[in-house]
């Protein structure tokens, strides 16, 4: 009877236990595809199948240092042979105490097209707080590319916390419709953003990289067909080249671009990092409507245009205007970014009080004429010719100044008309503008013929333009040879120029400082060699930079702020040339300026000054202090004397 008894609960025990293997055995079975997947995934890394999509790598180059991954832009591309690179700016892994750190995200238009390098307006903005705070470290990133949109914006935006921004700076909405993912594009794979960022999330698995390169392999094998990389991106990105205004594929794109740049926006400022927006500008006088629907006044972009232009010849500017931005909105193929996306700029700042909305179309419109925008600053549809990008860089200046980011009481403020003046876009950076915009003109949707080829011998800049052009030389190599031709016919101010242009592309190369430096102060703009100098030598202590500091700090008659590069010169003193006597004279002359500051009406100390920059030949020096004497005792044979030692040394 026991174990009669017993059986029952033997068999329940039986039960539980085959109940928990079959639930065991149904958890491996829905599990085992997952370690499979995750199984080939790591093969695949472990083979070092497709790229690491971060946002940023070590840069190859020099330690320490991270760079722009030129593989980040993949994911966004649902054809990577239209996958685009962006610029490669080192910045210090470890940000140094008191540097500001700004990056800029956007698409062509932030990176500087068709001008690209010192052309953008990041870089105008670059060489402007450089001079205005010369003491002052600036690391400004530019992470824009061509052909994207907001979701890679957004997408950027997301790493960007940890390295610890200063302000980010964004300029982007021309390309919702036919940059990547955009909904009339060719790589459009959903018109709802939670779906695209899910599928961008997945792109980051190289399983899926693989998936979409055979998916991508085979299409072309049955198509027959490759992608035609002789055609232009704008050409090869349109799929829908007709979206009426205000239709749903319209309404999705003004959708997508609210959703990434709110997201954007609240990120940004949940972590504090300020945001500077700018509203979009694009021309509407200078470029008639790419594609119009026929039809009446209400829906055809040409007829809009029309009465526009009838408008303006009639001097009706307030109706023109209307007429004209009408016809940007009903043109049906959308390069243009349509109205409405400004006004999703405008509630953003509302609504976030980290986001500033910096107000670029004013800028532009106030040097248009009649406030039109048109070929005065742009160069085309969207963009901005070289004073565009000027007045770009000015408008997020300003931004930046009224943000207190830069604050500039007590500085030396370079002004806009100065920027203009120095900035060093050089002859061969304005030609190939030029020569790219011939190129993307003559293609569709433009199709505008080559003008005729001069019959005269190019020049020389025009040949390096060329070249550049059509990828013969890289950018470095056309500015080396560029200097070299300016040194050969001796022509110190372009060589100087050259030489700026390249230390903006290359901030971390200490011989390009130098050689700016020197070439400055052969030219007798001590302030900038300073500048120059003082920035070779934070990079890279020598005795050779060290000197040439001095001896300009001594021009200047600055003797305390030479002092410490003269003390470093004579502890590491490469030259035949005994500096004791020197750092004797400059600490003496150090405590004569005291004296003199509290009499400056003394002509003694005024003379000995004179005589004491004379003892090393600083004529410049030795005048200030005649002049002062002169003034005040015309007669001071002293002083006369030592004005004939001045005119001597300087004939």
């Amino acid at each position: 009877m026991k174990k009669t008894a017993s059986n029952p609960q033997t068999l329940a025990d039986r039960k539980r236990m085959s109940s928990r293997q079959l639930w065991l055995f149904k958890g491996i079975a829905l599990l085992l595809p997952f370690l499979l997947l995750a199984l080939l995934e790591g093969v695949l890394r472990l083979f070092s199948y497709g790229h690491e999509l971060r946002l940023f790598v070590d840069d190859p180059q020099q330690s320490g240092f991270l760079v722009m991954n030129q593989h980040a832009s993949e994911k966004y591309f649902t054809e990577t042979d239209n996958a685009t690179i962006g610029n490669f700016e080192p910045f210090h892994k470890h940000k140094p105490d008191g540097t500001l750190r700004i990056f800029v995200l956007g698409e062509s238009t932030t990176i500087g097209y068709p001008y690209m390098h010192n052309g953008s307006f990041h870089r105008w903005l670059q060489y402007r707080l450089t001079h205005t705070f010369p003491d002052k470290e600036f690391e400004i990133i530019n992470l824009a590319l061509t052909a994207v949109n907001s979701y890679t914006v957004y997408g950027f935006a997301q790493e960007l916390a940890a390295y610890q921004p200063d302000a980010v700076l964004i300029y982007t909405g021309h390309n919702e419709y036919y940059g990547a993912l955009g909904v009339g594009s060719t790589s459009s794979i959903a018109r709802n953003p939670s779906l695209v960022r899910f599928v961008l999330k997945l792109r980051e698995f190289r399983l899926m990289q693989l998936i979409g390169h055979t998916l991508a392999g085979i299409q072309k094998a049955l198509s027959g067909q490759q992608p035609d990389l002789r055609e232009n991106l704008m050409k090869r990105m349109a799929a829908d080249q007709q979206i009426p205004y205000q239709s749903e594929v319209y309404q999705q794109g003004i959708e997508q671009y609210k959703t990434n740049l709110n997201d954007l926006c609240q990120l940004l400022s949940n972590q504090k990092i300020p945001v500077f927006i700018s509203n979009l500008v694009s021309n509407e006088k200078d470029l008639k409507p790419l594609i119009s629907a026929s039809g009446n006044l209400a829906n055809s972009a040409q007829q809009q245009y029309q009465l526009a232009g009838q408008a303006y010849k009639t001097g009706d500017f307030t109706t023109a205007k209307k007429a004209y931005v009408q016809a940007k909105e009903l043109d049906l193929l959308r390069f243009r970014a349509p109205e409405a996306m400004n006004q999703v700029i405008r509630e953003l700042a509302t609504r976030y009080p980290d986001v500033t909305i910096v107000d670029t179309k004013a800028y532009f419109e106030k040097q248009s004429a009649r406030g039109i925008l048109g070929k005065e600053t742009l160069l085309e549809h969207v963009h901005p010719n070289l004073f565009g990008y000027a007045l770009l860089s000015d408008a997020f200046y300003e931004a930046l100044k009224k943000r207190k980011l830069i604050p500039t009481e007590g500085s030396q403020e370079m002004s806009f008309a100065q920027l203009k003046q120095q900035m060093p876009i050089t002859a061969v950076d304005s030609l190939q503008g030029a020569y790219e915009m011939m190129i993307l003109k003559e293609g569709w949707p433009f199709n505008e013929p080559m003008p005729p080829e001069e019959n005269r011998p190019k020049t020389v800049e025009e040949q390096l333009a060329g070249a550049l052009v059509v990828k013969q030389l890289s950018w470095r190599d056309a500015m080396n040879q560029l200097a070299a031709y300016y040194v050969k016919v001796k022509n110190p101010l372009k060589t100087l120029q050259v030489t700026e242009a390249l230390s903006l592309e290359y901030p971390n190369d200490p011989n390009l400082y130098a050689q700016a430096g020197k070439l400055c102060a052969a030219l007798n703009q001590n302030e900038q060699a300073v500048l120059y100098l003082k920035k070779a030598f934070q990079l890279e202590n020598t005795f050779d930079k060290a000197q040439q500091l001095f001896i300009t700090f001594l021009k200047l008659d600055r003797p305390e702020e030479a002092l410490p590069y003269l003390r470093y010169a004579s502890a590491n003193n490469t030259s035949t040339f005994n500096l004791n006597e020197l750092q004797t004279f400059v600490e003496q002359l150090i405590e004569l300026k005291k004296q003199y500051a509290k009499d400056t009406n003394n002509v003694i100390l005024s003379n000995q000054l004179a005589a004491g920059y004379l003892k090393f030949a600083n004529a410049s020096a030795a005048a200030k202090y005649v002049k002062k004497t002169l003034q005040q005792d015309s007669h001071n044979a002293d002083a006369l004397q030592l004005n004939k030692q001045i005119q001597a040394l300087r004939k």
